[in-house]
């Protein structure tokens, strides 16, 4: 029998490596697609967290006074138009906040702190209180925050709420489910950081 080319040859082995790669290796990014820009930061409409290709339910802008301070984007499995139709999504999520302006990091910590507070109830605040101080550590360690600097925030079942500042993990997972849920209700709870930036990360 003739010999196949070298370049068909190579073809037929890469289309065997790839039938022979078990699914979660097939695909280890989420598919390319569109983009949407807030503020020149752009947010892809996909995103991969634990292993999940999720979907951006919204992104917007955090304003004080007139000046923009940061932008957000809230990725989930699918759309969501709540916090409480947030909680009952069983799959990974993601917070993404990239900074506008130069903030103060112990500050910054300072106020998600007191917006946890603000929109929960105190007894469940205070069995939250360790996590909340370790949350505030982690940022004040970063000094300042730059336009253009980001944190993530990525909620896994069973792993936890992994914080990133800057693309670094910082340190273990927090384990509550309730304190990734606290987290988000300072975008989204009744008293958020922003009334109009919590309607667009619901999709409004």
């Amino acid at each position: 029998m003739t010999a196949l080319p070298r370049r068909l040859r190579m073809a037929a082995l890469s289309l065997a490596l790839a039938w022979a790669l078990p699914p979660a290796l097939a695909q280890t990014q989420a598919p390319a697609g569109p983009t949407h820009s807030v503020a020149g930061v752009a947010y892809p409409a996909q995103a991969g967290v634990g292993g999940q290709t999720l979907q951006l339910n919204g992104a917007g802008i955090r304003y004080k006074a007139i000046f923009k301070v940061y932008t957000a984007g809230l990725y989930l499995e699918k759309p969501a138009a709540s916090l409480q139709e947030i909680a009952a999504l069983a799959g990974p999520k993601r917070i993404s906040v990239t900074m506008l302006r130069e903030i103060d990091s112990a500050e910054l910590g300072k106020l998600f702190a007191r917006g946890i507070e603000d929109n929960m109830e105190r007894a469940r605040f205070s069995r939250l209180v360790p996590g909340v101080l370790r949350m505030s550590e982690i940022f004040a360690q970063h000094k300042k925050l730059l336009p253009g600097e980001s944190f993530v925030v990525d909620w896994v079942p069973g792993e936890g709420a992994q914080v990133l500042v800057k693309g670094a993990p910082q340190g273990a997972p927090f384990k509550e489910p309730e304190f990734f849920q606290a987290l988000l209700g300072i975008w989204l709870g009744p008293h958020p950081a922003d009334e109009q930036l919590k309607k667009a990360l619901l999709g409004g």
